[in-house]
């Protein structure tokens, strides 16, 4: 006997609601697509291939077909060889670097005919599948390390690989995975640390490390005074005493040289100097309670010393990766998004796509410029308006209630996952819901707050929406799995 059931759905088995929005934000992406690409000299070119809104509408039928032919086949099938799919999206990762064609500096495709290829779409799409088996398998335990490293190593493989590809935003949408992983029972801690480490690593871009560290160990300083110090009032006095040497540092220490005749730049690691009183009240708040010989001091003073100095060393080593590791563009990027006051001297640099998308946004008003009507869409003020920055073509042409509307649709289909996912029976089909919610979240955050100015662009594009063969043909296949997945809930 076969090992799969030749299981045919009928249409009343899938959830229409999640299909009807599929649909819905399909068809106004090409709408859009069709928009942005609009030629008054050949408005009805629909089936042009050689043109971008022939192109999707070419892929949008490829995608309804295949919609059909998973929903043709066993759901169990997905279970059991999703790891070897997981296996195949992987392999086709790396020959990228070597035979990949290079858009936008990003060695991430294959060029075949007038068609271009991207594997991440699909990893995308595998790595789901591989995450579910595995979390669903019997004997994993997301307490235990050996859980953890498996998991965090199936989503952190394709990141290593992506990476290699210069295609930093393709390997920042995996880790949307954690949102799984905390769903089946990884501590809450990790989060902590995740959220601390990325405000740390934020920090160190915006602001001068040493200032940065200066605070982290005036808030030590202020934890020592008030855990261990009986006598309080000295300390509290030396305490308030440096408090005012961070806030206005800058001119104290100005002042200091002036009155000293000393010159700034003569002065080695001068910014550094910031750390001294902070430093001196550490160490004096830290020996005495250390020298105790405490084990449960001891210990609890070790892991403060610990957190600060991890804490630190991420301030000081965001700051040298992006402002000497990065190349010149990327560091540009990351400077226009946290400063956003350097953004007008990059008016027609680095800062163009995003100055121009708001503005495109903006000119939109609360109804929009109507259908084919956006000046800035017609006149292609911003570059990659089909693909990463589609979101501006809907605010321009269809304003507020457009842009509103779209936001909607998306919120609406992630509550839908969640409701398809806590629904299933089986914890695979669970699993993998949740891999899919967690994918089309991170794309729909950071594409819409990459057009707003809110995020750095770092080239996410709009599931459904954005022009893209690969990118729509990845989203199908999660939301047709599901789709397959969630028709069967009942058995597990």
């Amino acid at each position: 006997m076969s090992r799969f059931r030749n299981t045919p759905i009928q249409l009343g088995e899938i959830d229409k609601v999640t299909l009807g929005m599929y649909i819905a934000l399909v068809s106004i992406g090409w709408l859009m697509i069709y928009a942005v690409n609009y030629d008054s000299s050949a408005p009805y070119a629909f089936f042009n291939l050689s043109n971008n809104t022939g192109k999707q509408l070419f892929f949008m039928v490829v995608c309804f077909v295949l919609i059909f032919v998973i929903m043709m086949t066993d759901w169990v099938f997905w279970r059991t060889y999703g790891f070897i799919i997981y296996l195949f999206t992987l392999a086709l990762l790396p020959g990228t670097i070597l035979f990949g064609r290079e858009i936008n500096g990003a060695y991430a495709w294959y060029h075949i005919g007038g068609f271009s290829f991207q594997p991440s779409e699909l990893a995308k799409f595998g790595t789901c599948l591989a995450m579910a088996g595995y979390l669903s398998a019997a004997g994993v335990d997301l307490r235990q390390w050996r859980s953890r490293l498996i998991a965090f190593a199936i989503f952190l493989v394709p990141v290593g690989i992506i990476l290699l590809q210069v295609d930093t935003g393709s390997a920042l949408v995996f880790f949307s995975f954690l949102l799984v992983l905390y769903r089946e029972g990884l501590s809450p801690s990790w989060y902590v640390l995740g959220f601390g480490s990325a405000a740390m690593v934020i920090l160190g871009l915006v602001f001068e490390p040493p200032l940065i560290a200066a605070w982290l160990i005036l808030l030590t300083n202020y934890q020592l005074i008030s855990r261990f110090k009986e006598r309080t009032r000295p300390w509290w006095i030396a305490f308030a005493l440096t408090v005012p040497l961070i806030l206005w540092w800058t001119p104290i220490f100005s002042w200091f040289l002036e009155k000293s005749k000393i010159d700034p730049l003569s002065t080695p690691l001068y910014e550094y100097w910031v750390l001294a009183p902070h430093l001196a009240l550490l160490i004096a708040a830290f020996l005495p309670n250390y020298l105790r010989k405490n084990n449960l001091i001891q210990r609890e003073l070790q892991v403060r010393m610990l957190i600060l100095v991890l804490a630190s060393g991420l301030v000081f080593a965001a700051n040298f990766a992006c402002y000497t590791v990065l190349a010149p563009h990327q560091q540009l990027r990351i400077k226009i998004w946290l400063k956003p006051a350097e953004a007008a001297a990059e008016a027609r640099g680095s800062a163009y796509n995003m100055l121009h998308s708001k503005m495109a946004i903006g000119s939109g008003g609360f109804s929009g410029k109507g259908f084919l009507e956006g000046n800035m869409t017609k006149l292609k003020y911003v570059p990659e308006q089909s693909t990463d920055f589609i979101f501006c073509t809907i605010g321009e042409e269809q304003g507020f209630i457009g842009v509103a509307a779209i936001i909607t649709l998306f919120t609406l289909l992630l509550y839908r996952i969640t409701v398809l996912a806590e629904r299933q029976r089986s914890n695979f089909s669970r699993c993998y819901a949740y891999c899919v919610a967690g994918i089309f979240f991170i794309h729909f955050i950071v594409n819409i707050g990459m057009t707003m100015g809110l995020f750095p662009v770092i080239g996410i594009p709009l599931p459904f929406i954005s022009y893209g063969g690969t990118s729509l043909i990845g989203s199908t296949l999660m939301i047709a799995v599901l789709l397959k997945l969630d028709s069967h809930r009942n058995q597990a």
